[in-house]
């Protein structure tokens, strides 16, 4: 439009519509900008959420082990740390059934091999330290312990 040319009618209409467009602009952004930090808030909040379980996953699912195999007379010595060495914490004899955490030394999960034949994740752990929770003074106060494979199976 050249700079004598009159404005008609229809033009103060579009130049009004424009002028209104833009004074609504910064109410609109604002508005996208809220909406873009709720919605961003609540993405963030889910994935943590999400996260939060996954990354405790395995503390807080137990398998159940059974003591097994351990001689007559003897009790199975759940220990603080995998080491024939470490502090005794309890000791529990044939057909006990344990909380397992799923942990064991070398890597292994049992939670991973729980799908597996009895006899292959019995051999799985053979030669294996396993930690437990268990409540050795039997108060309430669970902690963890370690157990040696070899007197374990698959409850």
């Amino acid at each position: 439009m050249a700079m004598n040319t009159p404005i008609s009618a229809g033009s103060r209409a579009g130049m009004h519509w424009w002028r209104r467009a833009r004074e609504d602009e910064p109410q609109k952004m604002e508005e996208r900008m809220m909406n873009f930090y709720i919605s961003t808030a609540a993405a963030l909040a889910v994935a943590s959420t999400v996260l939060a379980f996954t990354g405790q996953s395995h503390a807080t699912a137990f398998a159940a082990w059974q003591v097994a195999g351990v001689p007559f007379g003897d009790t199975l010595n759940v220990r603080k740390y995998p080491s024939n060495a470490s502090q005794k914490q309890a000791a529990y004899p044939n057909g006990t059934i344990l909380q397992m955490t799923g942990k064991c030394t070398g890597g292994l999960n049992l939670l991973e091999i729980a799908g597996q034949p009895r006899w292959k994740q019995k051999q799985a752990i053979r030669y294996q330290w396993c930690q437990v929770w268990h409540d050795p003074a039997q108060n309430g106060g669970f902690v963890t312990g370690w157990a040696y494979g070899k007197y374990l199976i698959p409850y």
